[in-house]
């Protein structure tokens, strides 16, 4: 399946970037990867890797410029990207992974045209890429996918690990130390876990369907608490609730529970897999 296409990964150092490509490596034989990112190596050692930085239109050979902004990791980096996939006149379909950050919080469902609310920089950074990528389909012809990610967890690849919601309670639990959570924890978010997100990714970008839109990325709903009990059960730890920070309460977003109807009308259904049967009983 797939059999002569190419794919680019840019950042491809990064936890789902290392992920999607040990899939596409493992499971797309006739895929061509090309993979690129600042620093000097890949952690997973790819020879078809290439240093390069997106922070630099002339593309140099250097690496990133060191940075001190979201602006830059995010918006800057799309647009030189988005400069040179022009001057290239490249045919290929962006596929970008945005943020459940974008939505404003609410119980019940949230479908791709809910009401947005921007609590944070990087909500802000990714909702201005969505639409960079939009005005860059309008007026130049850019093909594009938007992947919008609530919480991904797990790993297929040693050592590529997210800095997330279930590895914070899982670090913790491991080492016998208690799960502590703000306030009652019962605000819920849908749950991917990293398997499914890639074959979303990779079925969704490789789809002719798929393109010039917004989806939403689907798993399970569960709240903090209901995850941090089932890690808790499993390791023998308590779970403490603590009083919110405010500066976390005032960024909290409240429920963010995906409807990824739309996504699995077009590709199916690709994320069936559950956090205790994923995580805790092959942990």
């Amino acid at each position: 399946m797939y059999e002569g296409r190419k794919v680019a990964v840019i950042g491809a150092n990064s936890y789902i970037a290392r992920n999607v490509i040990h899939q596409i490596s493992e499971r797309y034989p006739g895929v061509s990867l090309m993979l690129y990112d600042y620093p000097d190596t890949h952690p997973d050692r790819f020879s078809n890797y290439k240093k390069i930085s997106i922070l630099d239109r002339k593309g140099s050979a250097n690496g990133f410029d060191d940075y001190d902004s979201f602006l830059d990791v995010n918006e800057r980096a799309l647009l030189n990207i988005l400069s040179e996939y022009r001057s290239q006149k490249s045919s290929a379909k962006i596929v970008f992974p945005s943020t459940r950050l974008v939505y404003k919080g609410r119980p019940g469902l949230l479908d791709e045209d809910s009401e947005k609310e921007f609590k944070t920089i990087y909500a802000i950074n990714k909702f201005a890429c969505e639409n960079y990528l939009k005005q860059y389909n309008n007026v130049f012809g850019v093909q594009y996918c938007i992947f919008r990610i609530c919480v991904p967890y797990g790993t297929l690849v040693s050592g590529a690990a997210s800095y997330g919601t279930a590895e914070f309670m899982l670090n913790k639990a491991k080492r016998g130390e208690d799960i502590t959570l703000y306030g009652d924890g019962k605000q819920r978010r849908t749950f991917t876990y990293m398997e499914d997100l890639v074959d979303v990714l990779v079925e969704g970008g490789m789809s002719d369907r798929c393109v010039n839109d917004v989806y939403n990325v689907g798993g399970e709903d569960l709240s903090l608490r209901e995850m941090a009990e089932m890690v808790a059960e499993r390791y023998g730890v308590e779970v403490l609730s603590v009083p919110w920070p405010e500066v976390a309460l005032k960024i909290e977003s409240g429920d963010t529970v995906f409807d990824s109807s739309k996504l699995e009308g077009v590709i199916g259904r690709l994320t069936n897999s559950t956090f205790r049967e994923m995580i805790l009983d092959k942990g």
